[in-house]
């Protein structure tokens, strides 16, 4: 334990050595050199040590004293230590005031190297892009982290980076380093594109309409039974209690939600037995592997990042389980993902290995929750915020599903498919909350800029070169003022106009030609969501029944994006209050 205290004294140049004195066994005297314009200083330390007795030189201050020049070369170390940063803020500016290379997009203006326009960037990426736009136009690059961004908006834009050949615009380059520990490393970003659009092909088979018919009754099922036995909706498990008010934090809510009916429906009854707090314990842990940080930083020994590992090890181990244990026994009666992958094979001839299924599972499992969770959320905030929508949704509900002695009967496949107003708050929820605000690709040759999306004259042409990232943001697409009348508004009648932007925005995506407004649960082109029909039906049935069941109401203002988290979520406060709906 030390206590401390000091004085000054001047020395004198030349030859010299400091020892430490022993006082009592206890106080020693300890010396520093500071360098000062006028000579130089010694600091004298007075410094209790318990149970310790020293008498002894100091080879670094012999030798600092007996050279003056090394003091010189000492201060100079220091001095030039402290100007660095100043010295590389400065070249950096002056960089960017010379001359630059017309054939290239323009670079946003940046303070600092490696650093460029991260912290604007991260902290609101939206208004970010906006005043990008607005001073530099649809093309334009920023540094973020060290990485050359292009970022190409708009309509053109995103069909410029989502539409281009997977060699040249390589989505694998941009996230396998993020998704391959989450993941695995033979399924999805990990693998060469052909492999990852076959194994697409595969998941595809498990998401037929014929398992979708029997998905709206788990669906239903799972949601009530939540209702039934969270603490948090005591209020509503209680019919006696039907006008009291309680509260509830919908991220929270709608990702257990999201993971139930999932593992009930796509992961089948043996996941979904499974699903208890170990286990989802462990999908935490995981889930602590999709960050920004995991993004730039794939592998830090950090905490996190072991938990992670430990988790996808302990989960992909749990699915090989379950896959080598179904084919022992022959046993593929179950209609879920796992018998839908097991026998699949390539065109190569190679059969699916037991740990591609497992890993699969895993996919569609964690990034299927973080996007349909998401959505619901804002959705249910959406309809706190907007009662009287709420009470128009419900009473869809009733029109579609209501029997003679006021009750409401269960939902079919084909009828929850054609719900106008519910289709219509999905549709506008993900266009003012798209779960991915920014979609990448690493570029790997270089690439001309169509003259129709951005130039820099007449006559010339932009070029992304090779090694760039591209940037296309949805988000941007989908609030351009240019586009969308009161774009920041929440008007879900937009989407029932059949003449409306929203109309003709919806059959751009769908049909899957000409420009793109990048629209849904994940990316048109190669890489679109190969889960969003399933995604739209338990987004739809979930939010379905909790209107059938609750009535929602926003205490606070409604909340900004936390754009601090791959997936944007609203800011708390967030919390939005319920009461069990009163029926006439």
């Amino acid at each position: 334990m030390w206590n401390q205290y000091s004085q000054c004294q001047k020395i004198q140049s030349g030859p010299g050595v400091i020892r430490f004195h022993n006082i009592n066994g206890k106080n020693v005297v300890r010396w520093t050199v500071s360098v000062h314009k006028d000579g130089i200083y010694a600091r004298k330390h007075n410094l209790v040590i318990l149970s310790m007795a020293l008498n002894a030189s100091v080879p670094l201050m012999d030798h600092l004293l007996n050279d003056p020049a090394q003091v010189f070369n000492t201060r100079y170390f220091l001095y030039v230590l402290v100007n660095i940063p100043i010295l590389a803020v400065v070249f950096n500016i002056l960089r960017q005031m010379l001359p630059q290379d017309r054939s290239k997009p323009p670079v946003v203006f940046h303070w600092f190297p490696f650093i460029g326009s991260s912290i604007q960037y991260g902290s609101d990426p939206l208004a970010f892009l906006f005043a990008c736009q607005e001073k530099y136009g649809d093309v334009f690059t920023f540094i973020l982290l060290g990485r050359r961004v292009t970022v190409a908006l708009g309509a053109k834009g995103n069909n410029f980076v989502l539409g281009g050949k997977s060699t040249v615009f390589n989505a694998e380059d941009a996230y396998k380093h993020m998704t391959s520990p989450v993941f695995g490393n033979d399924v999805v970003y990990a693998i060469p594109n052909p492999q990852f659009m076959e194994q697409k092909k595969f998941i595809k088979v498990g998401l037929s309409t014929e398992s979708f018919r029997t998905y709206v009754g788990m669906f239903e099922d799972e949601v009530e039974t939540y209702l039934n036995n969270e603490p948090v909706f005591k209020s509503y498990q209680n019919p006696k209690n039907a006008g009291e008010w309680g509260s509830f934090d919908p991220c929270q809510a709608l990702a257990e939600i999201t993971i139930l009916t999932a593992s009930r429906t796509l992961q089948g009854k043996q996941i979904r037995a499974a699903l208890d707090k170990s286990f989802a314990d462990l999908i935490a842990d995981l889930d602590g592997g999709f960050t920004p940080m995991n993004f730039f930083f794939p592998n830090l020994p950090l905490e996190h990042y072991r938990r992670r590992d430990r988790a996808h090890k302990k989960i992909s181990d749990f699915y090989v389980d379950i896959v080598k244990q179904r084919k022992a026994k022959g046993d593929d009666q179950e209609l879920d993902m796992i018998t839908a992958l097991s026998g699949q094979v390539y065109r190569s001839g190679k059969p699916m290995t037991d740990s591609e299924v497992a890993h699969c599972m895993i996919a569609l499992l964690m990034a299927g929750q973080h996007t349909s969770a998401s959505t619901g959320a804002w959705a249910v905030l959406r309809l706190a915020d907007n009662p009287d929508f709420a009470e128009k949704l419900f009473q869809e509900q009733v029109k579609f599903f209501g029997t003679p002695d006021g009750e409401l009967r269960p939902m079919t496949y084909d009828e929850a498919r054609e719900l106008p107003l519910m289709n219509a708050l999905i549709r506008e929820t993900l266009r003012l909350h798209p779960p991915i605000h920014a979609i990448m690709r690493h570029v790997r040759e270089d690439v001309p800029v169509p003259p129709s999306l951005a130039a820099p004259s007449k006559d010339g042409v932009y070029v992304v070169p090779k090694g760039d990232y591209v940037l296309a943001s949805p988000t941007v697409s989908h609030t351009d003022p240019r586009v969308w009348r009161n774009a920041m508004k929440f008007d879900p009648y937009r989407w029932i106009d059949p003449e409306g932007m929203a109309a003709q925005a919806l059959e751009t995506y769908v049909d899957e030609h000409g420009e793109k407004i990048e629209y849904g649960f994940g990316a048109p082109g190669r890489h679109r969501c190969v889960g969003e029909q399933f995604a739209y039906l338990q987004v739809g049935t979930i939010l379905a029944t909790l209107v059938r069941e609750l009535e929602f109401r926003l205490p606070k203002p409604f909340p900004a994006n936390n754009y601090y988290t791959m997936i944007p979520t609203p800011q708390a406060p967030r919390n939005v209050e319920y009461r069990r709906r009163r029926r006439n």
